[in-house]
């Protein structure tokens, strides 16, 4: 073994004792307040003192959309990486994109029709 001290978890034991080092010493300049002030460990709410009538996020036109943006990013990610040499890889590959085109469809047909009602 040439340098053991360049292995990963020799290495990584050094860096992470040296940043705990420096993380300790750089905490005695830290800024604390002398004196807590009054709800200063209470969640805040915008001002208000009961969550029972805070506003609930609709968040039914948000996944349909982010499962498009995956599913197109995935699909787009294993196409880029397909081998043009290999006919048999590349044949699968446009049985994916069709699965994914219909997919995709079908998402984007029922997110479509919940719209219009």
């Amino acid at each position: 073994m040439e340098n053991w001290l360049l292995t990963p978890p020799i290495a990584f034991f050094i860096v992470f004792v040296f940043i705990g080092g420096i993380s300790y010493l750089f905490s005695f300049m830290a800024y604390r307040p002398k004196k807590i002030p009054h709800g200063a460990g209470e969640s805040y709410a915008c001002g208000e003192s009961s969550y029972d009538n805070m506003a609930q996020p609709d968040y039914t036109q948000f996944f349909p959309f982010a499962f498009f943006f995956t599913i197109a990013h995935v699909a787009t990610l294993m196409l880029i990486t397909v081998p043009l040499e290999n006919k048999a890889v590349m044949i699968m590959a446009l049985f994916y994109l069709l699965a994914v085109v219909v997919g995709l469809f079908i998402l984007l047909g029922r997110t479509g029709h919940e719209n219009i009602k």
